[in-house]
Parts: C-alpha cells; structure tokens; sequence
C-alpha cells in the first residue's frame, strides 16, 4: 500500500481515485439539478512539531551540508559554530545577552554560506539542493532583525519582536504555517477546503493548502473548487449556482468572482464595526458612485477620493449626531471597500427572510461532510507538505463520497450505475 500510494501521489494524475469516484457521481446522476454548493475549510494539524528560530537556523544550515555538494567543507571553513555537535547549545539559556549572542553567530554564520555558495547556480538547478539553500536564507531572515544600534552590517542579531507573515513553523515541513481560524483559536498545520452538494452531503470539489497565504484564503480557494467543479451542470441553460458559505467567502473579491462565474452568492456577510459602539456604520452613509459623493447620516455631502477616502472634517464639529458616529477630534473619516457597491447589495439581500432561511437549511450540511472527514484521526495529516497531503485529501474524499453513494442506494443494473430514487 505504502509504494502504490507513493507511486500515486508522484504520477502524472494524482487524483485519478477521486476523480473516477466524481465520474461516478456524474453518472448515477445523484447530484444532477442540484445546483447547490456550500463551501467550507477546516484546519489541520501538522505532522511535525513546531522549531524555535535557533532550531531552525541550525537545521538549515545543517541540510544544506548534506543536500548541496561540497557545502560541508564550505561550512567548517566560514561558520564559527559547531553544526556536528549534538544536542541544544551549550550556554545560559536564561541569559537573554548570551541567547542574542548565539542568534548573532548563527545569522553570521548563515549569511556567511549563503554568500560562499552559488546560489544563481544552486537555485537554477532545483531540486533537494535548490530547497536547502532557498529554505536557509528564509529562515535567516523571518525572525530575526538587527540589534537595537545595528544595522546587521556588525553582526549583531536578535530574535524579532514580530511574527512574519507566511512564516515556517518547522524545517522538517517547509510547507506547515500558523493558521488563525479565529482570533482565539490558534494552530499549526495546513488547510482542507471542501465544495459541498448541501443535500447529498457529497463533496464535489477539495484542495488542500498551506494555512496562511494568498493560496490558504477561503474566497479565493472557494472560486478555485468552484471552477474545478465538473458536477456542477446546467449554466448553460441560464440556471446558476447557489454559493453557500460563512463570513470568510464575504469578501468583496470573492463575491465579485462568484458573480462573475454565474452563480448568486448566499454567503455570510461579515459584521460591520462601527466607529461608535452601536453607532452608525458605513451602510448608514449614501454612496453615489457616479457622483463620487458621500452623504452622511446628518446629509454632509463630501467628495470621494481617488483612494477611496471620505474625510468629514471640520463638519463633524457642531454635528448634532456626532456623538453616534466618531470620537476622531477631528471628525470622521471613511474608507470604502473597492467593491463598496457589491457589499452593500449583498448586504440588503441577506436580510431578506427567504435567504435567511436557504441558508439556514443548507449551509450546516458541510459542517458535518468536515466532520466525516476528520473522524477517526484525520484531524492530523500523516504526511510532510501540500503534494502528498493533497493526494491524501482526495483520495480520502473519493472514499467517503462512495460512502455517500451506498447510503443513498447505488445499484448496477442493466450496465449502469444508479442511485435510488429520492
């Protein structure tokens, strides 16, 4: 099992399980005129545990002796640390001068091969030996900034006092990040985004990402398994797809693409923050476009800028409803979205009680596809990077969509697969 599934994963049609299951689908006609989709990801675990910036640095440096020719030699010669010896660091770890001490050396001593080797000629000839080297110089430089006084031209380094955007969490997994599902949860790993046909619990469409990125954004890998979706049928015939999905596919972005492909968006608007706790929010201003006005709760009419900003000004002063709308001393100021006009249709629509009540019917069924998918320890991916992770993710959908299908009654009679009539 373990060689044909490497096999798989590395083969020109990775997913050709999934795939012929989807055919399978398609066939028995169990999601035909159904022309539903909620959309949905889930986080998961990494297989790897989280490394500390000096882990990481000392790792790299030490993969890039063993990946590129004749850099273990380069790395006795221009590094000052010793990367054959075992085991953490020997020095006072509560000391913070000695930790910084230690950071110093290990930055040096990275760019310090970096600029030994070369690296046009490594990176041009990709594999392992490209990888080390373009991970070395990413992780010399995503937590570290110069020393309070430095330039980094002294070599004097510490740890950052930030966190990098997209940042490596491990060397043994490149591709695992961070992931912020919400402000309080917090994980390590990667991301599973499913398209679901909300009445059959059959998942049409999945991808499997890194956790943060512009890949990992649920909008734009919701538009992504939209147009991977070959169950999806009809369009032609004017009929369109109802998109169903949380806040996250709310965006401006991801609205206008929904809308672009021909399908009608039942998506989750985000919350509006007012600048005043139950105060007035953007909505409660009129927007005229053609105009490039704004007028504001108490009819102040002002300009929209080429960067989209409304400033108020000097007539918030004496405003009879300022204290409704800005504690800015100097009055309030707007900054609408790109596609302002977008969200506040969107908006209006979803307070109509009928699409409230599409969206409550059919939107809960992906949570419990994401959950078949996770039960019995699936929750933490058993394999290193997006590739085989991806591969796994299908093949895994592929089975539970043949469970989907027994469920619902698949037979074979007369040469074709069928489901049981609903």
């Amino acid at each position: 099992m373990t060689y044909w599934r490497r096999r798989l994963a590395a083969s020109d049609r990775p997913h050709r399980i999934f795939d012929v299951v989807r055919e399978l689908i398609i066939e028995t006609g169990a999601v035909k005129g159904r022309n539903r989709r909620a959309l949905d990801s889930t986080v998961l675990d990494d297989a790897v545990a989280r490394q500390d910036t000096i882990t990481q640095l000392i790792a790299a440096v030490r993969r890039v002796g063993r990946e590129v020719p004749g850099a273990d030699q380069l790395i006795a010669k221009v590094c000052s640390y010793d990367y054959g010896r075992v085991g953490k660091p020997a020095i006072a770890w509560d000391d913070p001068a000695a930790r910084d001490d230690l950071v110093s050396q290990l930055v040096t001593d990275a760019l310090a091969l970096l600029k030994a080797l070369d690296v046009d000629e490594l990176t041009a000839g990709g594999g392992k030996a490209a990888e080390a080297v373009a991970l070395l110089a990413l992780v010399a430089g995503q937590d570290v900034e110069p020393a309070d006084g430095s330039d980094g031209c002294d070599g004097r380094w510490r740890i950052a006092r930030q966190v990098a955007p997209d940042r490596v969490i491990s060397v043994v997994d490149a591709d695992a990040r961070h992931a912020h599902k919400t402000v309080h949860h917090r994980q390590d790993g990667f991301k599973a985004h499913v398209a679901v046909e909300p009445e059959t619990g059959i998942t049409t469409a999945c991808e499997f990402t890194k956790a943060s990125g512009a890949d990992a954004a649920d909008g734009a890998a919701g538009i992504r398994l939209l147009s991977a979706d070959t169950t999806i049928t009809g369009l032609g015939d004017g009929e369109v797809v109802d998109v169903l999905g949380d806040s996250a596919y709310g965006t401006g972005d991801a609205l206008e693409a929904i809308a672009g492909a021909g399908h009608r968006p039942l998506v989750k608007p985000g919350p509006l923050q007012p600048a005043v706790p139950g105060g007035f929010s953007v909505d409660d201003f009129s927007v005229d476009e053609q105009a490039c006005t704004v007028t504001c709760p108490n009819g102040l009419i002002r300009r929209i800028t080429p960067t989209r900003k409304v400033t108020f000004g000097a007539g918030c002063r004496d405003c009879p409803l300022r204290d409704r709308c800005t504690t800015r001393a100097k009055g309030r100021i707007l900054k609408l979205h790109q596609h302002d006009r977008l969200l506040r249709e969107h908006r209006r629509r979803a307070k109509d009680p009928v699409w409230q009540a599409d969206y409550r019917r059919y939107r809960p069924m992906v949570e419990r596809s994401i959950a078949w998918l996770t039960a019995g320890g699936n929750r933490k991916v058993r394999y290193r990077g997006t590739v085989k992770n991806n591969a796994w993710l299908h093949t895994r959908t592929a089975a539970l969509n043949l469970r989907r299908l027994l469920n619902l009654g698949l037979t074979r009679s007369d040469g074709a697969w069928r489901v049981a009539p609903s």
